[in-house]
């Protein structure tokens, strides 16, 4: 078994084989953090999965009806029960597409496209990179991006 650790923008993490678990520090962006870590570490394809705690996160619905994004955000403390995703390359650049189920102190809960949130207390993520090339490319009928495998 090969163990790694490494460190940076506001996230630490341990690979061990292929597989990384990484903290994202007490009061960071989420996406911020997740993004420097896949840079840094050459992440170019793969699943990413997490939980933790939030005091603030935007969320976004797609409405295929106008092909128009709405975006909330919420300023509460809240606990992400789930997060689940994938890395991918969108016009050149790595991408994360993240979505977040988040429980209210009222146990009800949110969910949605994750486009950042900050964390109060915990965030934990597992990373399993795929050792490929993956683009998505904007699909005009539909109003957003797809895998293109021909690419």
């Amino acid at each position: 078994m090969e163990i790694q650790n490494f460190k940076g923008n506001n996230w630490s993490a341990r690979k061990v084989n292929h597989i990384y678990m990484v903290s994202v520090r007490d009061r960071s962006s989420i996406v911020d953090a997740l993004t420097d870590f896949i840079n840094s570490q050459n992440i170019t394809a793969g699943e990413v999965t997490g939980i933790g705690a939030v005091d603030e996160a935007t969320l976004r619905f797609f409405k295929p009806s106008d092909k128009k994004y709405v975006d909330k955000t919420f300023k509460e403390q809240m606990e992400v029960t789930h997060i689940s995703g994938n890395v991918s390359e969108i016009e050149g650049k790595r991408a994360l597409h993240l979505h977040i189920t988040l429980g209210r102190e009222d146990y009800t809960a949110l969910a949605g496209h994750l486009l950042d949130a900050t964390i109060r207390g915990a965030g934990e993520f597992i990373f399993y990179p795929l050792h490929t090339r993956v683009v998505k490319v904007k699909n005009e009928e539909a109003g957003i991006n797809f895998y293109d495998f021909d690419l």
